[in-house]
């Protein structure tokens, strides 16, 4: 045999050798070998899931027991609804000529809401009639209040003693308070007597609406 033929041959007989070498090395089922296949779970992020695994599941508290992200169920906290609250008048708190009361809102509701800015009010007879202007609001840097159920915010009202401003009065039968963006009042009977209605020094005043029952 020629020696160019020799060296031909020879290479076959030793890519035939690699071939087999490599079969030897192959898998169980007889394929060739690969990597091995990392597991079910490695590298695996947030947003790579099992089929049908539920997203809160990937991220779990420290307590190992509440999901860190919303649930389906979960809804976005909204307003105070007039149906959601109960209003209350607390006690007066005098001082120097004035009349300073607490208009309480708590939330009766199940859910939690918020209330923002100040509440409407007005004094009115038995008949239902307004007594005297609506109060004034008062400057205040409002904030959101957010009510859990059975929480509840307050407003400060107050006005001049009628019987040291002279002002004419009158007694309300009740005061109507009407939660911020709300249509609907309130009717809470009013038990602390006169109010200014007309002349000087007549005018009524309201906070705006901050967490707590008074001050």
């Amino acid at each position: 045999m020629a020696n160019g033929s020799r060296h031909v041959g020879m290479s076959v007989v030793g890519a035939l050798v690699l071939a087999g070498a490599l079969v030897s090395c192959g898998t169980e089922d007889g394929t060739a070998g690969s990597a091995p296949r990392p597991s079910a779970s490695a590298g695996r992020t947030a947003g790579d899931l099992p089929r049908g695994a539920v997203p809160g599941d990937a991220a779990r508290s420290a307590d190992g027991l509440s999901p860190m992200s919303a649930g389906p169920t979960d809804r976005p906290v909204s307003r105070c609804r007039t149906a959601e609250l109960s209003a209350a008048v607390g006690r007066m708190d005098p001082g120097a000529g004035q009349r300073n009361f607490p208009v309480v809102l708590t939330n009766v509701s199940s859910r939690t809401c918020t209330l923002y800015g100040h509440p409407g009010a007005a004094f009115v007879d038995a008949a239902g009639e307004q007594l005297g202007r609506d109060p004034k609001r008062t400057p205040g840097d409002p904030a959101t209040v957010t009510l859990a159920p059975g929480a509840s915010a307050w407003a400060g009202l107050r006005y001049a003693s009628p019987g040291v401003s002279g002002a004419r009065a009158a007694t309300p039968a009740a005061l109507l308070v009407t939660p911020p963006d709300e249509r609907d009042p309130l009717k809470v009977p009013w038990k602390a007597g006169a109010v200014p209605v007309s002349g000087n020094a007549s005018s009524v005043f309201l906070t705006v609406l901050e967490p707590g029952t008074g001050p």
